[in-house]
């Protein structure tokens, strides 16, 4: 709660639980001017950069040329994946919005000759789908199906459509030009006919949700009122099996969307889903779509979501796990999954009216989202763990941010969501204004009562100070809603999921013209409503302070644990900063701790100081502690001076801290193999970190992913020969959730000379799951040992700890 009469912000009533009686509407990015020392680098990074990267991309990849060949242009093959006409939509839409910022004749006719192929591309029914066109009959990717609409399950025909769709109305919008809507809207005219309850019409859905989104944007921007009907059409056919084959809970196909009570499956497919539903309840009122998106969303923040506001903790299926279940290192947390659960959680602010969504929206726009791109605008994240080792590879193939990925959903979401931040910073109901967000600019406002210009001022997210200078027309009397984040009243959470060990801090306080003003607190908005005149200031103070982070108990990974914060920002230890195993680092809640910023670090960051220790284990000895001072860095900015360690959650206190094993023989070893998958790690099977069964996920493996059924092996080698006697393996095997099994058979051979012999085992191989699968043999010297496996037939596999004797 605020603080009453405490530091000039006096709270005379609260209406918590007031629903909005007019609808509340966000400001058009249009309208809104940035002008802010931390977003106003980003976004001109990303109009100057990432865009035209990302388009250089799309053509270097086939992505553009596919149009050029589906409409006759050139001669040619498809090429890539039959999705990727969505990138170069979404960098469309990306483009647009930086248009409307920032006028560039180069962009707006490099965007005119790409919607000329485009429409070339357009087959006369209005139907888009390049692959389809290109091959017809012979077309070879399995998902795409035979025919139209035959596989909706993971052909992605609707949700390309639907990103042409926000493609489309965003360029309208930014150049009032119709080339992309009309196409657009000859698309969906076609949808309206195959799709819908009525007698001969396709009772389907998509598989990947987005479409739902785009249709009601373009019904918006048409009047058409049928798009928004085949929205809804679309979500409420989910889950009926009564009338339909089901795609099952991965696709939030399961059940009924009024019927569902928890986030599940793809974590990406979700969120749009649950955007899209709330842009159709907002439209038509549709029951029960409300009462289950609020289910939905608390059961979400209250069991489901990282403390940087990610979500989708499993990388094997990019989507949600069990409750509490929220891995560190192995977290996936991909950058299109806080997309879209910022989406989500804007329109719920929208439907509702409370602070709650917009905390969560901003918590992931810092956190959750932004470390997806890097500050120079051409390297990106597409999972964000929450601890990395500085060896595995988590990001599809990667250590650190990569160019570009086959499947590039991520920069291209990137470059669409950064520009269209303006559109984020205010909303209105009636003459009422919110203020969500606090970044430097100004907005023009056209209330029913007259203009008002509002310009705002702050050094957020680094100071808590914001000045606003409020400039209606004429004195008339309005209210302004200002948004008091949860973390400036001791809450960082709107649940039990995460806490400050700390407590309630100072209150943050209010003045207009200089003077205390009395403020109502409604829905977590400090409510000032007064006669305004033109030139009026509003200060709000935010209390920044370094703030020591909890989880719920029930998140085994962060039992014991600690996390930093100050303001909206989550931070991690870096090892350049500190020390290259941060399992050793000990960060007590409590301890001094100095916040302070540098204009020439990481482009300018704050940075935290911390009293810490660094406590060392090892097995079978007396153990360390030495005091050091640990640097602490925002999330968001990981990863850009080198490569290495990092960590959000580190030990509270040294009890905690993992015991060292002594070094072995298998641990001195290099490690080599036949295949390592991209996001695996060589150094996994030798580090000594003991599984607690085949489907460990929360330890680094060697996986022979996406080999299946083939000969494979793993080695151990030294500098000079060793004596062996026996060897032992833990196989990993994720049955449930991929396409990892246990071998079919095993053998061990070793290095004599230039080739490579069998041992004479003593009572032959077995294969074990969840244990080590063991064998002794006669003595060897030798100075490589190594384990060969047939894999089972249609499976791959992998090792989680390799050991000798």
């Amino acid at each position: 709660m605020f603080k009453s009469l405490t530091l000039g912000l006096a709270l005379v009533g609260s209406l918590a639980s007031a629903q909005p009686v007019e609808p509340i509407t966000p400001v058009p990015f249009t309208a809104v001017r940035i002008e802010d020392a931390f977003w106003t680098p980003r976004l001109d990074t990303n109009r100057e950069v990432t865009v035209w990267y990302d388009f250089k991309q799309c053509e270097e990849t086939g992505r553009i040329r596919n149009f050029e060949v589906a409409g006759g242009l050139v001669e040619g093959e498809f090429e890539g994946i039959f999705y990727n006409d969505s990138d170069v939509y979404k960098v469309i839409e990306g483009a647009a919005y930086s248009l409307a910022t920032s006028p560039d004749p180069t962009l707006d006719a490099y965007l005119d000759g790409l919607i000329a192929k485009i429409g070339a591309a357009q087959e006369p029914d209005g139907y888009l789908y390049t692959q389809r066109t290109i091959q017809g009959e012979a077309i070879t990717a399995k998902n795409a199906g035979k025919t139209r609409w035959s596989y909706l399950a993971h052909s992605h025909e609707l949700y390309n459509a639907g990103h042409l769709y926000e493609a489309a109305v965003a360029h309208f919008q930014a150049t009032g030009k119709r080339t992309l809507l009309d196409i657009a809207v000859k698309n969906a005219d076609l949808l309206c006919t195959v799709f819908g309850p009525g007698e001969g019409q396709l009772k389907d859905v998509p598989g990947h949700e987005e479409i739902e989104i785009g249709l009601v944007k373009l019904a918006g921007a048409t009047g058409k009122k049928e798009y928004t009907e085949l929205a809804r059409f679309f979500i409420d056919m989910r889950g009926r099996s009564d009338l339909r084959e089901v795609y099952g809970e991965y696709a939030q196909d399961h059940i009924p969307v009024i019927e569902q009570t928890e986030p599940v499956g793809h974590a990406v497919r979700a969120g749009y889903l649950y955007a899209g539903m709330a842009d159709v309840a907002a439209a038509t009122g549709a029951p029960g779509y409300t009462e289950a998106l609020d289910r939905i969303w608390e059961h979400l923040v209250g069991r489901r979501m990282y403390l940087t506001g990610g979500i989708g903790a499993h990388r094997h299926t990019e989507g949600f796990g069990a409750d509490y279940d929220l891995p560190n290192a192995d977290a996936y947390n991909e950058t299109c999954a806080a997309v879209a659960s910022m989406l989500w959680s804007h329109r719920m602010f929208l439907l509702h009216g409370d602070s709650k969504y917009m905390d969560i929206f901003e918590r992931t726009l810092y956190n959750g989202f932004l470390p997806g791109v890097s500050m120079s605008g051409d390297r990106f994240f597409y999972p964000n763990p929450l601890a990395a080792d500085g060896v595995t590879a988590f990001n599809h193939g990667s250590v650190g941010r990569a160019p570009w990925f086959g499947t590039s959903c991520c920069p291209v979401n990137v470059v669409r969501v950064l520009p269209s931040l303006p559109g984020y910073v205010y909303a209105v109901r009636g003459d009422d204004i919110y203020v969500n967000l606090f970044v430097g600019g100004g907005v023009q406002l056209a209330a029913p009562a007259g203009a008002v210009v509002l310009r705002q001022e702050t050094d957020y997210p680094w100071d808590g100070v914001v000045r606003l200078t409020v400039s209606p027309d004429s004195a008339r009397r309005f209210a302004l809603r200002l948004r008091i984040p949860g973390w400036a009243q001791g809450r960082p959470f709107p649940s039990d999921l995460y806490g400050y060990l700390d407590g309630e801090g100072p209150a943050c306080t209010i003045t207009v013209n200089g003077r205390s003003e009395p403020a109502r607190n409604e829905q977590g908005y400090a409510v000032l409503e007064r006669e305004w005149r033109p030139g009026d200031v509003v200060e709000l103070t935010l209390p920044m302070r370094v703030n020591w982070v909890r989880g719920n108990e029930a998140i085994v990974q962060d039992r014991g644990r600690t996390a930093v914060e100050r303001g909206p920002l989550v931070y991690c230890f870096e090892g350049v900063d500190n020390i290259a195993d941060l399992d050793n680092l000990v960060v007590e809640p409590g301890s001094d701790a100095a916040f302070s910023f540098h204009p020439d670090l990481l482009g300018g960051v704050g940075v935290v100081d911390i009293d810490a220790a660094v406590v060392r284990k090892t097995e079978g000895e007396a153990g360390s502690s030495k005091k050091i001072q640990a640097r602490a860095v925002p999330y968001y900015a990981w990863a850009h001076r080198e490569v290495g360690p990092m960590a959000v959650w580190v030990a509270a206190s040294p009890d905690i801290v993992p015991v060292e094993p002594r070094p072995t023989l298998a641990s001195r070893a290099e490690v080599s193999a036949s295949h390592c998958w991209r996001g695996d790690s060589l150094a996994a099977v030798n580090d000594l970190r003991g599984p607690a069964s085949s489907a460990d996920e929360s330890i680094p493996r060697l996986t022979w992913w996406d080999h299946r059924g083939t000969a494979e092996w793993v080695a151990l080698s030294w500098d000079g020969a060793r004596e062996v006697s026996g060897v032992r393996v833990y196989f990993f095997d994720d049955t449930g959730k991929g396409q990892c099994r246990v071998p079919a058979s095993w053998r061990v051979v070793y290095r004599d000379g230039g080739g490579w012999k069998p041992v004479e085992a003593g009572g032959g191989y077995v294969v074990r799951k969840d244990g080590y699968s063991e064998v002794r043999f006669s003595p060897v010297k030798t100075d490589s040992v190594r384990v060969e496996v047939e894999l089972q037939e249609g499976y791959s596999g992998g090792v989680l700890e390799f050991g000798v004797e």
